[in-house]
């Protein structure tokens, strides 16, 4: 599947979440230097939208969309829309499926959400693994925002806390100024795991290194018997 559609409200129950009456907007947390650039023009980001103001920029979103995902606004000011989401994994993840049945393609597929402008990016992580029907812990996955400027990109990871719909308002629909990608964690960053998964990796370290003791043996002791062979040539009595 090379691309995908999916709502949080139609795709699972668990996931269509209840509209807040107002919505603020919050500063991403812990920014790559790669990111600096964006701090400036996301300062804002801490200020109350009006319904004025989310009216005019909802508007002025739509008059800009080509694709005909256009935002529409409720009367509380909540408003709702689509963003697209790039599956960059490194590794094939653990799905709930029985061996032998395949699973979704998700990984390089560009997977389009319809989502609130009050979802989360935790929210919208969960959705995504859900859809696949993977059943590794969210914790281990991470949203990025993949900025383009002045023909350099940059990617900056997203807090679990903001709201990626209004990132893609204020960015407006292109995909070329901004998009989203789904990823793994960086390797390193282990407390993702759980105690289980850690132990399972100790014993998976611990086979492979008797195995690679017990080669290196086998080797060694080829070895010696070549070498007891050549010194019993040169030894023998004529």
């Amino acid at each position: 599947m090379s691309s995908g559609y999916s709502s949080l409200e139609e795709d699972a129950e668990d996931f269509f979440f209840t509209a807040r009456t107002s919505f603020f907007r919050r500063a991403p947390q812990g920014k790559p230097r790669s990111c600096q650039q964006d701090v400036e023009k996301e300062k804002e980001t801490c200020n109350y939208l009006s319904k004025e103001e989310i009216k005019e920029k909802v508007h002025k979103y739509n008059s800009a969309v080509t694709d005909k995902l256009k935002m529409t606004l409720n009367s509380n000011g909540i408003y709702t829309g689509f963003i697209k989401v790039q599956m960059e994994l490194c590794k094939p993840p653990q799905t709930s499926l029985k061996p032998g049945k395949l699973a979704p393609s998700s990984n390089g597929c560009m997977n389009t959400l319809h989502i609130s402008s009050t979802n989360t990016v935790g929210e919208v992580i969960e959705a995504l693994l859900k859809k696949f029907l993977v059943t590794e812990s969210p914790a281990k996955f991470a949203l990025y925002k993949r900025c383009h400027r002045e023909d350099q990109v940059y990617a900056c990871k997203l807090s679990d806390r903001e709201h990626p719909l209004y990132l893609r308002l204020v960015a407006g629909p292109r995909t070329d100024t901004l998009s989203f990608v789904l990823r793994e964690h960086e390797i390193g960053e282990w407390e993702a795991f759980s105690l289980p998964e850690l132990q399972n990796f100790l014993r998976i370290l611990d086979k492979e290194e008797d195995e690679q003791l017990q080669n290196l043996k086998r080797r060694y002791a080829a070895y010696r018997h070549k070498l007891e062979e050549a010194l019993s040539e040169v030894w023998k009595p004529d």
